[in-house]
């Protein structure tokens, strides 16, 4: 079975990826947020700094400037709410480097946005938004770079977020693809499932 033949009948839903706008973050007017709505965001893991959440409502593939589906290049809202200890942390590291401290008193944790390239089997942070107790934008930065999830220790706490997040969208292949705002190209179309590239991945097990 090739995937234009899997993705019958999927109806494509209303999704943020597009070349001029490429995620989204939920917000509710100003009100105050506790934790992310379970509807748009799963949650992944818990540390002792803080609570580790992927949107999976808005995650997907890059659109190419043809309007088609880069099925290389997928890319995936997330956030990471702190605990005190870790709020304290952030404010001190900013003061140390002169950062503006302007509504820092209000920080509750950090937006990621990820950009997985599937060919070369890397992650980036292309985007890291420190937010508000609103959700509302504090600083960001653009500075990350990409990073082979090989190279990831089973350790490192972005192992098991990276892992599920990658599992996730491929259990839900169809949905990520009919949700992206594009099409998939004539020879995307004809791929056969195997080929498509993140049931290609190889994924790593999972660790106790």
């Amino acid at each position: 079975m090739n995937l234009k033949k899997f993705l019958t009948g999927i109806a494509a839903s209303a999704i943020i990826f597009s070349s001029g706008q490429t995620f989204a973050v939920y917000e509710d007017d100003g009100e105050i947020i506790g934790e992310p709505p379970t509807d748009i965001y799963t949650w992944v893991q818990s540390t002792p700094r803080g609570n580790y959440w992927f949107n999976h409502k808005h995650c997907g593939y890059r659109v190419k400037p043809d309007g088609t589906l880069d099925l290389n290049t997928l890319m995936v809202p997330t956030v990471c709410i702190y605990d005190n200890i870790q709020i304290q942390d952030v404010i001190q590291k900013r003061r140390w480097k002169k950062l503006s401290m302007t509504g820092y008193e209000r920080l509750a944790g950090r937006a990621d946005y990820l950009k997985f390239d599937l060919a070369m089997g890397t992650v980036q942070i292309v985007k890291r938004v420190d937010l508000d107790d609103t959700w509302a934008e504090l600083d960001t930065d653009t500075s990350g770079e990409p990073i082979e999830l090989k190279n990831i220790p089973v350790k490192d706490i972005r192992y098991k977020f990276y892992r599920t997040i990658l599992i996730w969208v491929k259990e839900h292949n169809e949905l990520v693809i009919g949700r992206s705002r594009g099409k998939l190209s004539d020879a995307d179309g004809d791929l056969t499932l195997d080929e498509v590239p993140i049931n290609k991945l190889f994924i790593p097990p999972a660790v106790d």
